[in-house]
């Protein structure tokens, strides 16, 4: 039986963790649960799964969920000792970072440092500070398993070769829903039509993510970090069905794939039972009824975030925890409609432009650009430019 504490248990990430915990009831139990402030969904999944800690991001909401609790011996925490708390939690063995944004940075910390195996879906962790994180898990034998559909099946894949003899880590992308829009189409999007995914259920932020590309991009971060490779070593192409969630080419000619139906349950049951499979995770795939898989470059003229995120990496240093702040300021502004699709783009440009790169040696340098990025995005987008 293994235990498993949840950051951000009410994002779709957390919620789709439940439910494999939930199907295999003999194999995991919950802990310990953080969430944001959604205070009714909080209190079914308390109910439901019964963890002896739970943490809201604000004190109110913490307040409210006590009271509604009272009588079940479960302690209420709140703010980000509450999330440490969750995260680091006694009984865990492994911790599920699902929180979005760079907010996961320093709970996911802690349950490194707390020798808890990491399930990781989180990708502004190693976005903002994967050098660090890795060291951290390197130093303390700590496993940190990707969560991320792509990034899950990149880890398959490399259980196939040697890592000495991988030539090219390939991600694919869905192509999001602008996949055939011209330039003319993009700069007429609404907020609506970038929230409606082809393939994927997902979060706000991610969706939003998923229809610029910078998903992708934010993915090719964390991959070179993730398993070591340079980022003219790491590869994007656009796999509308999203059947083939990514591959590896080996120095042979070799590319091996991992498949499946575009279900998040899937990656997550690996990472929590690995190295076992567990049966009747996901939907059986049929490729002769899909007939068809396609896959074409990436256009980072008409979605320039791909490239971004390249020039980021290359860049090193302060510049990806400067990119991920930038998008995630840019995204809120273009969710709350105060900025156009097209901005957000424009912003995260601008910002990393403005920006002198620094190395990162700790959590709280990590932390500092992050913040720096914030307020020059919020600038840029207060003039315009």
């Amino acid at each position: 039986m293994k235990r498993i504490s949840i950051l951000g248990s009410t994002g779709s990430i957390g919620q789709s963790t439940l439910s494999v915990v939930e199907k295999y009831p003999d194999r995991f139990s919950v802990v310990a649960l953080a969430a944001g402030n959604n205070v009714d969904l909080l209190e079914h999944q308390v109910r439901r799964f019964k963890p002896a800690v739970v943490s809201m991001f604000s004190q109110g909401p913490a307040e409210v969920l006590k009271k509604r609790l009272s009588g079940m011996k479960i302690r209420v925490v709140s703010g980000i000792e509450g999330m440490i708390e969750v995260a680091a939690d006694d009984e865990a063995d492994v911790t599920v970072s699902a929180i979005v944004g760079t907010a996961g940075l320093v709970p996911t910390m802690a349950a490194i440092r707390a020798g808890k195996t990491i399930a990781l879906a989180n990708k502004e962790v190693l976005v903002t500070a994967g050098e660090l994180v890795m060291r951290e898990c390197a130093e303390r034998k700590i496993s940190l398993l990707p969560v991320d559909s792509e990034h899950s099946a990149i880890f398959q894949c490399l259980l196939a070769g040697e890592n000495r003899d991988v030539r090219t880590l390939i991600l694919t992308a869905s192509g999001g829903p602008f996949r055939r829009h011209t330039k003319q189409d993009l700069a007429a999007v609404t907020l609506a039509q970038a929230l409606k995914h082809p393939n994927w259920t997902m979060g706000r932020k991610i969706t939003i993510d998923s229809a610029t590309l910078m998903n992708k991009g934010l993915e090719v971060v964390e991959a070179r970090w993730l398993f070591g490779l340079p980022p003219e070593r790491i590869k994007v192409l656009v796999h509308p069905q999203s059947i083939v969630h990514s591959m590896v080419e080996y120095r042979d000619g070799a590319v091996v794939a991992q498949l499946g139906m575009p279900d998040m349950r899937g990656p997550i049951a690996y990472a929590l039972s690995y190295p076992e499979r567990l049966e009747g995770v996901s939907p059986a795939l049929d490729l002769a009824g899909i007939g068809t898989l396609t896959f074409e470059e990436p256009d980072t003229e008409r979605f320039p975030c791909i490239a971004l995120a390249f020039d980021a990496l290359r860049t090193g240093g302060s510049m990806p925890a400067v990119l991920s702040a930038a998008n995630e300021v840019a995204v809120t502004h273009f969710l709350d409609e105060k900025i156009a699709y097209g901005d957000i783009a424009r912003v995260i440009r601008s910002t990393m432009d403005a920006h002198t790169p620094s190395l990162i040696h700790s959590v709280e340098d990590a932390l500092k650009a992050d913040l720096w990025a914030r307020k020059k995005a919020e600038k840029v987008i207060e003039n315009g430019r």
